[in-house]
């Protein structure tokens, strides 16, 4: 199907971020904000089903696929795209880092439009790429912390295309047939290479790493895309869910939780919560039913709001103040009421108190873990489940760290100096995510409404029901445990310091191991590039002067037995040595 509808958006959009680079600061970061605010009309108008198809390198390719799930990914994408250019240009971010940022954009829309496996990988590592440049823009930390990105992405889209490969060679095909990735090597593989996109525990270090060392606008773009668009291909690969996904995503939310309690570096603090929060979606497409995969959805939807928005109320703390750490903070509410609104909003959003959006979307993946997890679950406590539990515990550790974050930074102590406020670029971008999330908390149908799936169908099981009585209790129980747990821990964690992660030992062994496999590999190629050398030399004497060869042979005496013998062990040993020098050659 073919048509000025159908062009692939991530062409337009790449296009943009070209002339973004180039064009006036002003002028650029204006286009930029239309054109990824395009993407949220194109999104609601075009109708499921509308698909590009093309032929790329002798297989079927499908560049542009909408269905319900891809048009949910749009909106969002526009939306938060078109707010974060415009916190880029308020916060004197160069129009080349959000060029970079633009085509950051570019391909996770190509990702999650595509049609086929093929198509997917393609964007899926431009993504990588675009988001590596947008990292190393900023020089300083930034850079190392992009090589070890972008040397763990690399690592994870090779899985992945080891999981399309092995796909291609049972199905026959790189399109999306709905069914999933292909059981078995293929599904193994898929699941880890998206796992490092969406940061399962253990491939998770790059998040907090990398997220905090760049500008402040471009953490606002990082913390979206990749993450999302992991979770979008995870729901792709497995479309029925797994119970060892499920089980992932409740230990993410656990884990992520826990690490975030322990900073005080705002950004590294939000970056552990990414991890946290999208261990939600994770859990949700695990579970596979109706709730969980339209609770998922809703999450990411939802997610990606608040999430921009606590890294935007961090970025002006940082902008204004200079300062990173929550130590150095305090009492800035009096002197930033519009950014301590911003965050108070952000932060009741993420931790799911009642009236704001996290509260409705949490809602739906803890009511899938409860009802539609039950045969599958491993362990039971009582009427809950473990997956359940995990994802509770979860939300009692966020309302602990978001009241330790706003504690430190707003509303403890009293600010030395005169501190302003968001200017007014970065005061509309923050205003206008915070009524969003008011809006799809308390307007619930606004959400439903534009989900995938139907989590209210009457013809569901346990159909999902936001404002009961028990579900806000539920979310004012887990407010409470929060403020106690934060106030129980509250002087034990103020005396910590950098606590550790995993990358404080795997980050030390790739650099040496890879250094070492460097160096020995040159060392290597030396030893045999001189055995080569010689051995053509060798070679090169015995063809052109074969007689001064037979007189190093020649024997002094009448017993030629032994000359004889250590002439033919030479000639012997010569020639083994071209045949392994041969052989090594080929080998490398």
């Amino acid at each position: 199907m073919t048509g000025l509808a159908t062009v692939p958006p991530v062409f337009v959009l790449l296009a943009v971020a070209l002339l973004v680079a180039v064009l006036p600061r002003r002028v650029g970061h204006g286009l930029g904000v239309l054109a990824t605010g395009a993407l949220v009309p194109w999104s609601l108008s075009i109708s499921a089903g509308v698909y590009h198809d093309v032929t790329f390198l002798g297989f079927d390719a499908v560049l542009l696929n909408v269905d319900e799930f891809s048009r949910l990914m749009g909106l969002i994408f526009g939306i938060i795209g078109a707010v974060a250019v415009l916190y880029s240009l308020a916060s004197d971010a160069e129009r080349v880092q959000t060029a970079f940022a633009l085509s950051y954009v570019a391909t996770s829309v190509g990702a999650v439009f595509a049609g086929d496996w093929l198509t997917l990988i393609f964007f899926w590592e431009l993504m990588a790429v675009t988001s590596t440049l947008l990292v190393w823009h900023y020089g300083g930390k930034a850079i190392r912390a992009g090589f070890r990105y972008a040397l763990l992405h690399g690592l994870g889209g090779s899985l992945l295309m080891g999981a399309i490969l092995w796909h291609y060679s049972v199905a026959g095909t790189f399109l999306f047939t709905g069914d999933g990735i292909a059981a078995g090597p293929a599904a193994i593989l898929a699941a880890l290479g998206i796992g490092v996109n969406v940061g399962f525990v253990g491939l998770h270090t790059w998040l907090p790493d990398t997220y905090p060392r760049p500008h402040i606008a471009a953490s606002v773009f990082l913390c979206v895309f990749t993450t999302k668009t992991g979770v979008y291909g995870m729901y792709r690969a497995f479309p029925d869910g797994h119970l060892l996904i499920a089980y992932m995503g409740g230990a993410m939310a656990v884990f992520g939780v826990f690490y975030a309690l322990l900073q005080n570096d705002m950004r590294r603090l939000l970056s552990y919560h990414i991890q946290s929060q999208v261990g939600y979606m994770v859990a949700g497409v695990g579970i596979g039913s109706v709730l969980g995969v339209g609770g998922a959805f809703a999450h990411v939807f939802n997610h990606i709001l608040y999430k921009a928005l606590l890294f935007m109320t961090a970025g002006v703390v940082i902008y204004r103040t200079g300062e990173e750490s929550l130590k150095k903070l305090g009492g800035l509410a009096r002197e930033m009421p519009v950014t301590a609104g911003a965050f108070s909003v952000a932060a009741l959003s993420i931790a799911g108190f009642p009236g704001f959006n996290g509260f409705v979307s949490k809602g739906i993946v803890i009511s899938a873990s409860h009802y539609d997890f039950k045969t599958e679950a491993l362990v039971h406590v009582g009427e809950y489940t473990g997956l359940e539990l995990l994802l509770l515990l979860g939300g009692v550790g966020t309302f602990m760290s978001f009241i330790k974050f706003g504690y430190y930074a707003f509303f403890h102590g009293e600010h030395d100096g005169e501190v302003r406020d968001a200017n007014r670029g970065q005061s509309v971008a923050m205003v206008v995510v915070a009524v969003l999330c008011v809006v799809y908390g308390l307007y619930d149908a606004a959400l439903f409404s534009i989900l995938p799936v139907d989590v209210t169908a009457e013809s569901l099981a346990h159909p999902y029901k936001t404002y009961t009585v028990p579900h806000v209790a539920e979310g004012v129980v887990l407010a409470v445990l929060g403020l106690i747990g934060f106030y129980a821990t509250k002087k034990p964690l103020s005396k910590l310091g950098r606590v550790p992660d995993l990358d404080r030992i795997y980050n030390p062994a790739v650099f040496y191991g890879a250094r070492g496999l460097v160096l020995g590999t040159i060392r290597l190629y030396g030893a045999v590039d001189r055995v080569a050398v010689r051995t053509a030399t060798t070679a090169t004497a015995v063809a052109t002067h074969p007689e001064r060869v037979a007189e190093r042979f020649e024997p002094s005496n009448q017993d030629d037995g032994p000359v004889t013998l250590r002439a033919g062990i030479g000639l012997s040993v010569l020639v083994l040595a071209l045949f392994v020098t041969v052989g090594l050659i080929l080998l490398f």
